[in-house]
């Protein structure tokens, strides 16, 4: 009798047992799909013509600052050099790129005349304390886990828009852009 009540005990529990790994197996699936639509929105890429953009990012502003920074890097698949002639976005009146640099110890920032050559077969990475992006007089600030939008245009892969993402305040550079 004892193995007639083990076998009926088994029976008995067994939904319970499938019940158990289809939550399980739901919850792990559950967290697949996060961290797959985590990294998704970590690595966002743009392209146009042989110029890839990717992962344009910016940090978010204090209350009242006139000023944010853009950062991102430009991969030229291409054969022949382009180069990154502007850049405008409805988040500020203007946007220039920027080039900061030490001289005599003294560390200096300038506006980029004439474009950004973007070797051929090569990448440009615009981060903070080198190449950036300055978005000037901002209309509204970059605010933590949203985006903005912003134009590109090249002088030969032509105009691309991309999408900015807003980290934290004093944030690192994205893993993406430490390569």
């Amino acid at each position: 009798m004892s193995r007639f009540l083990r076998v009926a005990a088994l029976r008995r529990s067994t939904p319970f047992l499938r019940t158990l790994e289809q939550r399980l197996g739901s919850a792990v699936f559950a967290l697949a799909l996060l961290f797959v639509g985590a990294h998704s929105v970590l690595a966002h890429e743009f392209k146009v013509g042989d110029i890839e953009i990717e992962h344009p990012w910016s940090r978010a502003t204090p209350a009242g600052a006139k000023v944010a920074g853009g950062y991102f890097t430009i991969v030229n698949k291409g054969s022949a050099p382009d180069r990154l002639l502007s850049i405008a976005s409805d988040i500020s009146a203007k946007a220039e790129l920027h080039e900061m640099g030490v001289k005599d110890g003294v560390m200096t920032m300038r506006p980029v005349s004439g474009g950004l050559e973007i070797p051929a077969g090569s990448k440009v990475t615009l981060g903070p304390g080198a190449y950036h992006i300055m978005f000037m007089d901002l209309k509204q600030p970059p605010k933590e886990g949203q985006m903005f939008a912003a134009t590109l245009t090249f002088e030969k892969a032509g105009t691309v828009t991309v999408e900015f993402a807003v980290q934290a305040i004093g944030s690192a550079p994205p893993q993406e852009d430490n390569d």
